[in-house]
């Protein structure tokens, strides 16, 4: 009988249906579908947070007071907000989304774009269980779905949460090449530069103490790192892009934990696109000019 009650109440916190919140944790917000924290293993099967999936939930609202502000800021463009989530894997962060602010509005959607088949499938399947009716998963590389068909030409918001190595470009890509007026970016394991670094050892500065900094493979790694975001903030700078970088998570949560928030102005700053060449430049990384970053 107990089992029984336990399924009956998963249903009952499908978006279909009024929630029951007497029994929730304080920490759940009203209106959140039970069946989606379950299926993202923040609530247990007995609607119950252990010390881990509150601190996952935290972590939750915390990303959503980030972005919460940007769409609101959209306001309502005809046909609703749209937004595409890159290397969505699970779609975690765009189920969050959509219960906690597209879901009690009559318009917008979200597409979580993601190469991985099964993981597609997935999504679209949870998607159709809770009625989350404007999600869309598409079976893509975040390059392919720049160009690709079933995407508007145009996008209000694109994310990309822990896209690794060069899929935080293409996430950057896409987003300049539709438009994006907000881009919310959480780089993680940035290998090319580094790999570029041990290859090149940044030419004019290899004899110098500076080159300290990249002599042993670990700080290599970190040095890589630190220049891509460096440079990845002032290419969205020189594109017409306020750029404000901060905290994802608390440092003890993670160490990939930077967050670039760019709100698009339509006013290229020149000086950006000088110090992106210019650093270039000195790190012996010239060639990723017309590759990386497309610079007038």
């Amino acid at each position: 009988m107990k089992d029984k009650q336990s399924k009956g109440a998963i249903r009952a916190g499908d978006s279909k249906q009024p929630l029951a919140t007497g029994d929730l944790p304080p920490e759940v917000r009203p209106g959140q579908s039970v069946e989606l924290l379950q299926a993202l293993h923040i609530l247990t099967r007995e609607r119950k947070l252990n010390q881990d999936s509150r601190r996952k939930l935290k972590q939750v609202y915390h990303l959503f007071q980030f972005i919460e502000p940007l769409l609101l800021a959209l306001g309502e463009p005809a046909g609703g907000i749209t937004l595409a989530d890159h290397g969505a894997g699970k779609s975690y962060l765009g189920f969050i989304l959509y219960d906690l602010f597209f879901k009690a509005r009559t318009s917008g959607r979200i597409y979580g774009i993601e190469s991985r088949t099964e993981l597609v499938q997935n999504s679209r399947e949870l998607a159709a269980r809770l009625g989350f009716g404007r999600m869309s998963f598409l079976n893509l590389s975040v390059a392919e779905s720049t160009h690709a068909a079933q995407l508007p030409a145009q996008m209000d918001m694109v994310t990309a949460l822990h896209a690794c190595d060069t899929a935080t470009d293409d996430a950057i890509a896409f987003g300049l090449a539709k438009q994006a007026k907000y881009m919310v970016l959480a780089p993680c394991c940035q290998a090319e530069i580094a790999r570029l670094l041990g290859q090149n050892r940044a030419l004019s500065l290899s004899r110098t103490p500076l080159a300290e900094l990249w002599r042993h493979p670990l700080h290599t790694r970190e040095m890589g790192s630190q220049i891509t975001n460096v440079l990845r903030c002032l290419y969205l700078e020189a594109r017409g892009y306020q750029v404000t970088v901060t905290e994802l998570v608390g440092w003890e949560h993670s160490l990939k934990n930077e967050l670039i928030i760019a709100r698009h102005t339509g006013q290229p700053k020149q000086s950006a696109a000088d110090h992106l060449r210019a650093i270039l430049q000195e790190f012996g990384l010239p060639n990723l000019i017309g590759v990386r970053f497309q610079l007038n």
